[in-house]
Order: C-alpha cells, then sequence, then structure tokens
C-alpha cells in the first residue's frame, strides 16, 4: 500500500505538533518505503533557470542611474547663491509706433468700407483674332509639317555615291617625300 505525504498531513488522525519547532511523526509504512527509496531508478531532467541576472551593461545603467537619485537627494539648497530676477519692460521705438498704426488704419479703413460709394463699371472684353497673313502663313507651315509626315519614300530612285576626294597612291605620297 502506497501513500503520499499529502494524504498523511490532510488525514484525521495525524499528529498534533506540540510546538513550532516539533515536525509531525512519519507513519511506520512510509518510512519503510523512505528507506527502500532507491535514487538510482530516478531520470535526470535539465533545470532551466527562468531569473535571468542582468547584463553588465544592464548593472552600470541602474548605478548610473542610482548614483543620479543619491545626487539629486543629497542636493544641498544652502550651497545655491540668492539672485534677483530684473524684469525690463522694452518700449516699442518710433518705427514700431509707425508700422502699428498704419496697419491699424488699414484694418479699419477696409472694415469701414462703403461699398455705396463705388460706380457701376461694364467690363468689355475684346477678342483680338489673327490677321489673314498669319493664317495663311500658319496654313503653309502646316502643308510643309505634312507633306514631310507624308512623304512616300518608295518613290526615290536608287543613287550611288561617288567619292570625290580620293586617297593618295602611293607613288603620290612618295613623291611629295621626295620633294620635302
Amino acid at each position: 500500500m502506497k501513500t503520499n505525504l499529502c494524504s498523511i498531513l490532510h488525514h484525521p488522525k495525524r499528529l498534533k505538533m506540540s510546538g513550532t519547532t516539533d515536525l509531525p511523526k512519519v507513519p511506520a509504512p512510509l518510512k519503510d518505503e523512505l528507506s527502500q527509496f532507491d535514487s538510482s531508478k530516478m531520470k535526470h531532467a535539465e533545470t532551466n533557470e527562468k531569473n535571468v541576472l542582468p547584463s553588465k551593461d544592464d548593472v552600470q545603467q541602474e548605478k548610473r542611474h542610482n548614483s543620479i537619485l543619491n545626487s539629486v537627494e543629497g542636493f544641498e539648497r544652502s550651497q545655491l547663491n540668492p539672485t534677483e530676477t530684473q524684469e525690463k519692460m522694452v518700449l516699442p521705438n518710433a518705427d514700431d509706433v509707425v508700422q502699428e498704426k498704419n496697419h491699424q488704419n488699414l484694418v479699419s479703413g477696409v472694415e469701414m468700407f462703403d461699398k455705396a460709394a463705388l460706380h457701376h463699371t461694364q467690363t468689355k472684353e475684346k477678342a483680338v483674332l489673327p490677321s489673314t497673313e498669319i493664317i495663311e502663313q500658319e496654313k503653309g507651315h502646316q502643308k510643309l509639317v505634312q507633306g514631310i509626315e507624308n512623304f512616300d519614300t518608295s518613290n526615290l530612285k536608287h543613287a550611288e555615291t561617288l567619292e570625290k576626294n580620293p586617297l593618295p597612291t602611293k607613288e603620290a605620297i612618295a613623291m611629295e617625300k621626295s620633294a620635302a
């Protein structure tokens, strides 16, 4: 009969502890089983550490952070020098005043403008047409372009090219060399 530790500890006839240092008594069948236990029959298991230690950079970064916090916490205000703040009111110069007045006059002029004071006008649009000479020039240009685009190369005759500047012969080159 096999028994496990949990069933023994939760059993109603469990032995009561007399003090905090006393341990419960182990029943005889469990003692026998523990004494006959062979650890060589156990399988080997790899332990994976899940709590990874910080790297060297992490430790240095934390040290820097802690040193900054310590210097801020340990800062003494008595080392500061008292200063007085002087607020200077800069008044605008004459150019700034003139520029602002011009801007205000312009804005008020636009806001107070009376449309009734305007006179009605009629716009005349004149369309300038090209003269007959310009039209004739353009027609001639279009005919030239069409003639070039529609040119039929099959009407051309075959022609042979004759070279009019022949190379000198060996005798002519020899004569020139001897003359020089």
